[in-house]
């Protein structure tokens, strides 16, 4: 049992002070929660009147990311299965040391994260739970067309759609435009297809996966939204019929504003020019369209990117929030981005995302109160996952 906390567990506006809740340790489950004196249990666990919160789902990565700069980059032709595994796992391992008991992997080489997945479920790996898309799909030529299934037509994308979720993908990644980090193209520059996008989306929800997509330019999100995606990535140009779309649909924006930080606010002589380029160009418009969206009630889910220049898998999770506040959002919006939306995007809300009985205990412990100061999530921290403390 765990004891002398103030709780927030994901469904209230609020920390509920005094509470506790008792963990089954076989299954790693809560089986009961509360406030006040609770009855004894076999073993009692002080958390000495910390704060409490569902462990940080992110909604966005690229595990096999080497972001030391050390080994193989994401994609490249030199990167074996080997080496691109070991970076995943060294990521992992710094994710959930910060606090992600959960993440959905939106793009890796060799499909390492849908190998992982399966070994995290098993219980043969601690690391956190795992959504996994496996390799994108992307048109010919197009944006991070590296590690994709090149795609020229709506048969052709259902096919890759069905291959990935032969390979087991709990998820398919969409490219609907170009983006910052690759030349030759542009946010603005509309690639898949509204057809080519809808025929990957409706192969994935009749397995009963999700689709998401690269989105960055108007044109380009509106054509997601009209193929039916699940969430919708970046968002950097919003006008105000897109934004009505996401509230008709429901359809989740994971905004990602440390990408384009980790390039414009650190990448000076670490990053080529074009990219120091297109990203201070499109800060500002990014930062209002995620605040216009916030505003408007915008379901919206915690993602970083982490892999792309100078965004790591250590802290910057709870930088994003930092910046989802500095956007607009309260900081209960960005709490609920970062646990019980991120759960009910990746479909896992009925054991992840809050910590209610019958759902998982991964939360972690903080110094301060996120509500007041949601920079407390960046501070001192403990981790538990399934209940049981990472070290």
């Amino acid at each position: 049992m765990y004891q002398n906390f103030s709780l927030f567990d994901g469904t209230t506006d609020h920390f509920d002070t005094d509470a506790y809740f008792v963990v089954d340790d076989e299954s790693g489950k809560i089986i009961e929660t509360g406030t006040g004196s609770p009855a004894p249990a076999d073993q009692t666990v002080d958390l000495q009147n910390k704060f409490v919160m569902p462990g940080l789902i992110n909604a966005h990565t690229h595990i096999t990311s080497d972001v030391s700069g050390k080994l193989d980059a994401l994609g490249s032709a030199n990167l074996n299965p080997i080496v691109a595994t070991k970076i995943a796992l060294d990521n992992l391992s710094d994710l959930l040391k910060h606090g992600v008991t959960y993440i959905r992997d939106v793009g890796a080489d060799f499909d390492v994260d849908i190998q992982l997945a399966k070994l995290e479920k098993g219980g043969h790996i601690v690391s956190p739970g795992i959504c996994a898309s496996g390799r994108p799909l992307a048109m010919t030529g197009g944006h991070f067309c590296t590690i994709s299934y090149e795609v020229d037509s709506p048969d052709e994308a259902r096919k890759a759609a069905r291959k990935a979720l032969k390979n087991g993908a709990d998820n398919i990644k969409l490219m609907a435009t170009g983006g910052v980090s690759f030349g030759g193209e542009s946010p603005n520059d509309v690639q898949l297809t509204e057809e080519e996008l809808r025929a990957a989306v409706t192969e994935a929800h009749h397995k009963g996966r999700t689709a998401n997509a690269h989105a960055q330019g108007t044109e380009g999100i509106k054509n997601a939204l009209r193929a039916g995606v699940d969430s919708v990535e970046h968002a950097f140009y919003l006008d105000d019929e897109a934004i009505q779309m996401f509230l008709d649909q429901g359809t989740f924006i994971v905004p990602t504003l440390i990408a384009v930080y980790g390039i414009s606010d650190r990448g000076e002589g670490r990053v080529p020019d074009f990219m120091l380029d297109v990203a201070r160009e499109v800060k500002r418009a990014h930062m209002e369209s995620i605040s216009k969206a916030a505003h408007a009630g915008v379901k919206l889910a915690m993602g970083t990117d982490a892999g792309t220049p100078n965004n790591d898998f250590k802290n910057d999770s709870a930088f994003e929030l930092e910046l989802m506040v500095e956007a607009g959002c309260t900081p209960l919006q960005a709490l609920q981005a970062a646990t019980i939306n991120g759960a009910q995007l990746l479909k896992i809300d009925e054991e992840y995302g809050t910590l209610e009985s019958g759902k998982f205990a991964d939360f972690i412990v903080l110094e301060n109160n996120p509500l007041e100061s949601i920079k407390s999530v960046q501070g001192k921290k403990r981790i538990f996952k399934k209940g049981h403390e990472v070290l």
